[in-house]
């Protein structure tokens, strides 16, 4: 199955690693098209000439209100908020600043930066999004109070089968560009069999939109750009690719941004009716069919039934013959006085039946998502559809949508798992997320370590309990280890193979490989290459690759300062060299860490061995970074594994106590941006990481 929208241009952190894309970024299928060029270039000579022209000063008129829109996505899975770049396209509407684009683009973003056609960068706030009609307008930061170039709508009702169309964006996250192709269907569809895919949020896109089929080509990264008419006006907002390019109609993108741009939201009414065009076979010619009626909603209340063909609705004729006409009656519910009583008017049978209904107002099919990261899950509240859908009669609870394995929900006895609905805790109820939240702090206020939580869940129609350990637990520091005597040198056993190569069979023993830096064992001029034979005169007897620690066994038996004497065999010589023996130095499970809870990364002390291993000089400081949460701050700013990290924000870090300090410092200051610099390789980096303060996560 190809998937449609292509707006998000693949989401990808800015790593090397390959990252698995969205649900809404899987393969598609892509359209032909007639490429003209970038904005930039002329049209191609072979291009009719009064074409080229038309085409040119349609571009010239829109192409400075174009932006390309890098967002920083949040995914909310395994239980944590995950952040993720992705790229789409906008166009600015109105000489303040504002921008319309894709919901898909925009909505669930936790920074959102725009790029003019001048290449200047500038942030942007979403003012209002609309699942519906994946429909969203921005703000473009304007400080100096300029005014902006922007392009204007025209009449998409008056576009025709055939007509030269311009497809304006940034496919594939690249500079602003241009094609041309014609419009191929007015009246567009998703086919039957791909509608369970075209969902946003929760919600069916294709319930209110009939799309303007084009086949300018499109990639992804071009949703939210416009489609233009050789007039050089907004005639379609890009959106999906289903062989034919899509385009959400300007007509209604301009009606959903208006309304945007006043109120911040969309609010449309709710009957609570399922509908289907009429049946083929059916005895009427006119109306709409009641497929069903949900429990509880104004349709039940009214008197809808089953299989009643709906002919009038506050005195509109309805006429739904065909799967096109669908978004139209939609469009007309949705679009009802909420709260004020219409009159409807069914055929039940032959009899004509009057009913009075009154528009509720629509909830979201699903409510925004947080993580609530000292249970290690996300979650939701419950919508009336989602109730419905799992056969409950009310809303109470919270919907666990993913649970972090190895978090306090995930390593409780039961676990608590996605799809869960959390009633209680500690035997108070819980109706909503924001209860939760409240009751989270209240529980964990001033507690050092993680709280006992007996917390009441259902699961199946089924209610359970079990004991969720709530909190951040301290990262745990590893206890110190004897240290033993220790020669330090790196060797490997004198093999069979080995042996009969360097013409000795009768040797046994250890071939010296590396003689570290500034010890005991350079200064008493060991060198690479020297065979280990005996210590204080006992013969080593290692053949086997398997008889590796003899000689470090053998050393452990000593104690620190002891000189032992090596019979060394050099070119062919046997002699004997005193060593001092040193304390082994601490190795890496030994060293002390910190894990950030805001940018989420684990970091520890650097070793002797770090230093030896990396070449770098042994009086290096830093720490360096174990692990990087895929999804987190740190990993969006490139902060890889093995980094080592020198200073942050311009301060020095010799060790993970200096580290813990300036991080503590920095959330509670939190500046705008963090820069930490990193030794990586051979190189030094800097990164900039620009986290979000505000995001709640509790």
């Amino acid at each position: 199955m190809a998937q449609f929208f292509v707006g998000f241009c693949a989401p990808f952190r800015r790593r090397a690693a390959v990252v698995t894309c969205a649900a809404l970024l899987m393969a598609f299928v892509m359209a032909p098209g007639t490429p003209v060029a970038n904005a930039d270039t002329p049209v191609p000579e072979e291009t009719p000439l009064a074409l080229r022209r038309t085409v040119e000063e349609a571009v010239d008129k829109v192409k400075p209100a174009l932006v390309r829109i890098q967002a920083v996505t949040i995914r909310y899975q395994d239980g944590r908020a995950q952040r993720f770049l992705s790229f789409g396209s906008g166009v600015i509407v109105s000489p303040e600043g504002h921008v319309v684009t894709n919901h898909h683009v925009a909505a669930h973003a936790a920074r959102l930066t725009c790029t003019l056609t001048t290449k200047e960068e500038l942030d942007a706030e979403l003012v209002g999004t609309d699942p519906m009609t994946d429909i969203a307008v921005l703000k473009l930061e304007n400080e100096d109070g300029r005014e902006f170039p922007y392009a204007e709508f025209g009449d998409s009702s008056a576009m025709r089968v055939g007509d030269e169309v311009l497809a304006m964006g940034s496919p594939m996250a690249l500079s602003q560009s241009v094609t041309l192709g014609i419009i191929s269907n007015t009246e567009m569809i998703s086919p039957r069999i791909a509608r369970g895919e075209l969902t946003l949020d929760g919600e069916n896109v294709g319930a209110l939109v009939r799309w303007i089929g084009h086949d300018a080509e499109i990639h992804r990264g071009n949703s939210g750009g416009p489609l233009v008419n050789l007039d050089g006006e907004i005639i379609g907002i890009n959106e999906i690719q289903m062989a034919l390019g899509g385009a959400i109609p300007g007509n209604l993108a301009k009606e959903v941004a208006d309304e945007l741009l006043e109120a911040g939201e969309v609010r449309r009414s709710w009957l609570g009716i399922q509908v289907q065009p009429l049946l083929r076979h059916g005895p009427y010619d006119a109306g709409v069919l009641i497929s069903g009626a949900f429990k509880d909603s104004p349709a039940e209340e009214a008197g809808f039934q089953s299989g009643d063909v709906l002919v009038e609705l506050a005195g509109e004729s309805i006429e739904v013959r065909f799967d096109e006409e669908l978004p139209l009656f939609n469009q007309l519910a949705a679009s009802l006085a909420i709260g004020e009583p219409v009159t409807a008017v069914v055929m039940r049978g032959e009899e004509e039946v009057e009913l009075e209904i009154t528009p509720a107002e629509r909830e979201p099919a699903r409510p925004q998502q947080q993580e609530l990261r000292r249970w290690g899950l996300t979650g939701r509240d419950i919508s009336f559809i989602m109730a419905r859908q799992m056969q409950r009669d009310h809303q109470d609870g919270v919907y666990v949508t993913s649970v972090r394995s190895g978090g306090p929900s995930g390593e409780a006895q039961p676990s608590l798992s996605g799809g869960d609905i959390i009633l209680a805790v500690n035997d108070v109820s819980v109706d909503n997320l924001e209860e939760l939240v409240s009751l989270t702090e209240m529980i964990t206020e001033d507690a050092e370590d993680s709280v006992h939580a007996l917390v009441t869940f259902e699961r199946n129609g089924e209610e359970r309990v079990t004991v969720v350990d709530l909190g951040d637990k301290a990262t745990e520091q590893p206890a110190r280890e004897v240290r033993r005597a220790w020669l330090p040198v790196d060797t490997q056993v004198l093999t069979r193979r080995i042996r009969e190569q360097l013409d000795r069979p009768d040797l046994s023993g250890f071939r010296i490989t590396r003689v570290l830096p500034e010890t005991t064992a350079e200064g008493a001029g060991l060198e690479i290459g020297d065979k280990i034979l005996a210590v204080d005169g006992q013969q080593l007897i290692a053949t086997q690759p398997e008889d590796y620690e003899e000689l470090p066994s053998l050393i452990r038996q000593y104690r620190e300062g002891d000189e032992v004497e090596l019979t060394v065999l050099r070119d062919g010589e046997e002699q004997s060299i005193l060593v001092e023996l040193q304390l082994s130095p601490r190795p890496a499970r030994e060293m002390m860490r910190y894990e950030d809870p805001h940018f989420e990364f684990t970091a520890r002390d650097i070793t002797y061995m770090d230093r030896v291993d990396r070449k770098w000089d042994l009086d290096q400081e830093g720490v360096l970074v174990e692990d990087v949460r895929s999804g987190s701050w740190a990993d969006l700013g490139e902060l890889n594994t093995r980094d080592l990290i020198v200073t942050v924000n311009e301060e020095p870090v010799k060790n993970v106590e200096g580290l813990q300090e300036v991080m503590e410092r920095i959330e509670a200051e939190e500046p705008e941006a963090v820069i930490i610099q990193v030794r990586r390789g051979i190189g030094m980096f800097f990164l900039e990481i620009e986290p979000r303060w505000d995001e709640e996560a509790v």
